[in-house]
């Protein structure tokens, strides 16, 4: 095998490049065959391997020592005595018959041509299980949608470039869809989660598509049995439910703009698509769960913009920490960053905030919800855990409490900052595909966080960020922090629920520190960057 480029990609994790997608596959079976305490991650993608580590347990020294050993070491990326999973489809797709013509044969020949070629898992992203597929068997070279469809069915099959692949959830979407499966593509609960895992072999099985009765439209086989969101109809806070019987719950009276369930997230999921999502600013969670006595991975509430009115349903300890704003607790206001009693059938209400952007509140004993990949957290793209919470919602509380609360509020808390953030970037893995002036722009421009910033990312308005490479980046693992860069020349910073996969070249990582300072970023927030130390 030949020795990989090792690209660095912030503080906490490093890609390694080889010249095809045909090396990534054995790569990354050598990486993961001898994988150390310490590695949170393997990530294949096009032409790289994203590995994460935790540099408490293994140095980034040493991580990159190991991951350049282990490439040496050829494997085979699929035991060929494994046998293959096997997908039915019903060709039955809306763009299959635009497809085909556009590639010059009709939608049987196409069809008999998916359905003959021997596949494989080349990496996953998109969504979680959204397998993407190759074939040595397959010729063609598919373009995209002009305009992606805003939402695709679970169990649609497409088409994009040299890939196939099946939607594990409704999401929006580009590729051309050529079919529907009934497979369940992605179980949170299995050992497994991902029915088509990096490496795996795939054959689709052609079963026939039926005509509807009510439209005479192409429809599923009785079969289909596509997976709803894991959150539809909040499932996962059904033993919320159960502990609401018991009298050990909150219930929501308001929502807010946007209140979900958060913990410290899913590490070690990124190969199967799932993002670590949980609190953006973890900071202010750990410290409202310690307030409580609780240990600080406990789930809690994460506030959007303030707006929260909820009444206890007995007797509880709750904290509230992060944003800025009027807290009152049974028509008394309290102070932030305190730990107080919470009586039953009194409310606790987080009016607008006045600084910052999102709040925390932790109530002894822990938050309720299924555990999904190891974490109660809320992944509103991935549809994992409970859905954002509304009106009328029931939260069960648990007993989790690791100590007693404290005697005196934690240090050191103060309103979060409105004015100029200074965020630290260390070295991203494409920082090359920019030109000279473009880096120099990077740090001297004083950048505004745009209206569009969310859990997934946060836009900024700024100059453009000139590029010395107009080629398309093939697509490749991301990290929360990484500094996105789009055709449009304008960052984003990615956050906890972005994509572990994309296609937009990183010029620089926000370090870990500064990411619990974006969390607390309102629209119009202005930023400026500077380089990061160097680890040592």
């Amino acid at each position: 095998m030949v020795t990989p480029r090792v690209r660095p990609v912030g503080e906490r994790a490093f890609l390694l490049e080889v010249g095809t997608l045909d090396e990534v596959l054995p790569l990354h079976a050598s990486l993961t065959a001898s994988r150390p305490d310490g590695v949170i991650d393997l990530v294949p993608a096009a032409r790289t391997v994203l590995v994460r580590v935790d540099p408490r347990v293994l140095p980034a020294a040493a991580a990159r020592s190991w991951a350049l050993g282990a490439a040496t070491e050829t494997r085979q990326a699929t035991d060929a005595a494994t046998p293959p999973v096997e997908l039915d489809i019903a060709y039955d797709g809306a763009d299959l018959a635009d497809t085909a013509r556009l590639l010059g044969v009709d939608a049987h020949e196409l069809a008999r041509r998916h359905a003959q070629a021997h596949w494989r898992v080349a990496f996953t992203g998109f969504a979680p299980g959204f397998g993407y597929l190759v074939s040595d068997d397959w010729t063609f070279d598919v373009p995209r949608l002009e305009s992606p469809r805003t939402r695709v069915p679970a169990g649609s099959v497409g088409l994009a470039g040299v890939f196939s692949g099946a939607y594990p959830r409704e999401t929006p979407g580009g590729w051309r869809l050529i079919g529907t499966t009934a497979a369940r593509l992605f179980d949170p609960d299995a050992p497994s989660p991902a029915l088509l895992e990096p490496g795996a072999r795939v054959r689709f099985r052609p079963v026939p598509a039926r005509v509807s009765a009510e439209s005479g439209d192409l429809a599923r086989t009785g079969r289909f049995a596509p997976d709803a969101p894991a959150f539809a109809g909040s499932p996962d806070l059904a033993e919320g439910a159960r502990r609401a019987a018991a009298g050990r719950s909150i219930r929501v009276v308001e929502a807010g703009l946007l209140t979900t369930v958060q913990d410290l997230g899913r590490a070690g999921a990124a190969s199967v698509g799932v993002a670590v999502s949980g609190a953006l600013d973890r900071g202010a969670l750990r410290t409202a769960n310690r307030l409580v006595g609780n240990s600080e991975g406990a789930a809690g509430l994460e506030v959007t913009m303030g707006g929260l009115r909820a009444v206890a349903e007995a007797d509880l300890w709750v904290a509230v920490t992060g944003a800025w704003g009027t807290v009152r607790l049974d028509g008394r206001e309290v102070d932030p960053y305190e730990a107080h009693e919470w009586r039953a059938g009194s409310e606790l209400h987080l009016d607008w905030f006045a600084h910052g952007a999102r709040g925390y509140v932790a109530v002894r004993g822990g938050l309720d919800a299924r555990v999904a990949l190891g974490s109660r957290a809320t992944d509103l793209l991935a549809g994992l855990g409970p859905a954002a919470l509304r009106a009328g919602d029931v939260v069960g509380v648990r007993d989790d409490v690791a100590g007693p609360i404290p005697v005196a509020p934690a240090a050191g808390w103060g309103a979060p900052q409105d004015g100029e953030l200074a965020l630290e970037l260390a070295p991203g893995p494409r920082a090359d595909w920019f030109a000279p002036a473009a880096l120099a722009t990077l740090y001297e421009t004083v950048w505004t966080v745009s209206n569009h910033a969310d859990r997934v990312g946060a836009r900024l308005d700024g100059p453009e960020l000139a590029r010395v490479r107009s080629s398309e980046l093939p697509s490749e693992g991301m990290v929360p922090g990484a500094l996105q860069v789009p055709p449009s020349g304008r960052p984003t910073i990615l956050l906890a629920d972005g994509p572990v996969t994309g296609g937009y070249p990183v010029i620089a990582v926000v370090t870990d520190a500064g990411l619990d300072l974006v969390a607390q970023a309102r629209p119009g927030t202005r930023i400026r960057f500077r380089h990061a130390r160097p680890a040592g």
